[in-house]
């Protein structure tokens, strides 16, 4: 069998089946143009026959092929981490708009540290820290930040609750203080559909009613922000409002909720002033 005998044949799309043959056979697109007609060894065969059928089970290709492209970075990924999204990419830039120069950032359940990672690349004047409560996850950022050259410090803990041997958790010292929280409701039908099936359920949902964790980080964050810092939160789509009004209940001031590309809620973000 040839390439192109194999990409006509696969009953995935075309692009991921694309996807899949440079993977296994660590050919570029060219080469797939250029060298359909090559036979097709039985060792990639048989790789590819694994990968083609973990994707028809539904798994996520970003879990297959190991990666995901993320503010123009590609970001190792695993099941112990969520896959980045493009929806981040606005957290990340409303992070970047208020951060000061030599500004502090202080990312909290940071997985595969798609936020915390591209923050320190795009701004390397800011001191940024990640923290997690999950051991796998913090590999996974870990690894990021060293294949991609990012000064950012870890520290393993469940939200404020990190290892203060890190010294890096001091009160008031932060410019900014970012999360994507679990937000799903337990019980949602989007965990039972799609990649979400996949990913890490305990990154996905609060298995409350999708707030809990909004409300535990508008709490704290007030004993970790500089007078003037903001928090910034990711959130569902139908969250905008619920989320204005914890950070209002806490003290938050120039509360507001900004659109993703789509025009839905997305990042709800609040200044604190002492």
């Amino acid at each position: 069998m040839t390439l192109d005998q194999w990409l006509r044949q696969s009953p995935l799309p075309k692009s991921e089946a694309r996807m899949l043959l440079q993977f296994a056979g660590g050919w570029s697109r060219v080469q797939l143009i250029t060298g359909g007609g090559n036979a097709l060894a039985d060792d990639v065969a048989a790789a590819l026959a694994a990968l083609q059928a973990r994707r028809l089970a539904g798994e996520p290709m970003a879990y297959i092929l190991g990666e995901r492209e993320f503010y123009g970075r590609r970001f190792a990924v695993n099941p112990n981490v969520l896959i980045p999204r493009p929806e981040t990419e606005h957290l990340v830039e409303a992070v970047i708009e208020r951060l000061p120069p030599q500004g502090r950032v202080w990312d909290l359940g940071t997985g595969s540290g798609a936020v915390a990672v591209t923050v320190a690349l795009e701004r390397p004047d800011a001191r940024v820290f990640a923290s997690d409560i999950s051991t796998g996850a913090l590999q996974t950022a870990r690894q990021n930040a060293a294949d991609l050259g990012a000064a950012v410090a870890f520290a393993q803990g469940s939200w404020f609750e990190v290892d203060e041997k890190t010294a890096h958790a001091e009160k008031h010292s932060y410019d900014i203080i970012v999360s994507n929280p679990p937000y799903i409701e337990s019980g949602d039908t989007h965990l039972t559909q799609g990649d979400l099936r996949f990913e890490p359920q305990n990154a996905l949902t609060d298995f409350s009613d999708g707030l809990s964790c909004i409300r535990e980080l508008a709490a704290g964050a007030p004993d970790y922000l500089k007078n003037g810092g903001w928090l910034l939160l990711e959130h569902g789509y139908n969250q905008g409002a619920a989320a204005q009004a914890i950070l209002t209940a806490n003290g938050f001031n120039q509360v507001a909720t900004l659109p993703d590309l789509a025009g839905l809620d997305r990042i709800t973000l609040g200044q604190y002033r002492s």
